[in-house]
């Protein structure tokens, strides 16, 4: 049986192969990210087929950054496919901007914090504020929410620090960066396990190539719905 706290990342190259993928997952899976890689391959087609069709729940990561208007305007559009999340930047106009654009749909916004796959150095790099990474995460965390956010994406070493502000009683903590015990850790940096996110603080779990890279992917799926804390 699925789990919804298990969101599996459908990082392929199509919307063929992402629906070939879901087949072979079945009842296993119900609830399904869809990232920026297959925008161009039918994202938004296999979005509305698994949602209308086969009845999963969807997470649209577009981590979407513009102007206000802008971001108003493509999450209104957005909204028609009735997604369940929709990611932005967590850059405060950004997610007040894309909340505007959600209001009255079913869509909830998730801020982006900071990026899994990066660390001090590479915010260094980018001239981004001095401080401890996870320091930074929580405060960005915490402007999100100030903007009206119905959740943030942060990395699973940083979930029970926001799980701690106050602002994010009733808020939605979702975790990328997730991999199994003995898995690759790939291109993340901070990344931690099923149960240790989820009892760091973490309502939903990312998880991607240790599903889509396993020889039996729907078997992958139900190891870790086992891991998760009951």
């Amino acid at each position: 049986m699925s789990d919804d706290r298990l969101i599996v990342a459908l990082d392929v190259p199509n919307a063929l192969a992402g629906l070939e993928l879901a087949e072979r997952l079945g009842d296993s899976v119900s609830f399904y990210k869809i990232g920026l890689g297959m925008l161009t391959g039918g994202g938004l087609a296999l979005a509305n087929e698994l949602k209308q069709d086969h009845g999963k729940r969807i997470f649209l990561d577009m981590k979407l950054f513009d102007i206000g208007a802008t971001v108003e305007a493509a999450v209104r559009g957005l909204t028609q496919f009735d997604l369940d999340f929709l990611t932005v930047h967590g850059d405060p106009h950004v997610v007040r901007a894309a909340m505007q654009g959600a209001a009255g749909s079913g869509t909830r916004i998730l801020a982006v914090t900071i990026l899994t796959s990066l660390d001090r150095t590479d915010l260094d790099e980018a001239l981004m504020a001095p401080g401890d990474m996870a320091d930074l995460v929580q405060t960005r965390a915490g402007k999100a929410f100030d903007a009206g956010a119905d959740g943030v994406i942060a990395s699973p070493q940083e979930a029970a620090l926001i799980r701690a502000l106050p602002e994010a009683s009733g808020k939605l903590i979702v975790t990328p960066g997730v991999r199994p015990a003995g898995a690759d850790a790939g291109d993340q940096k901070r990344i931690a396990t099923p149960a240790t996110a989820l009892n760091g603080g973490a309502d939903h779990i990312v998880v991607g190539r240790p599903v889509w890279k396993a020889a039996d992917p729907r078997a992958a799926a139900q190891e870790i719905v086992a891991e998760l804390p009951r």
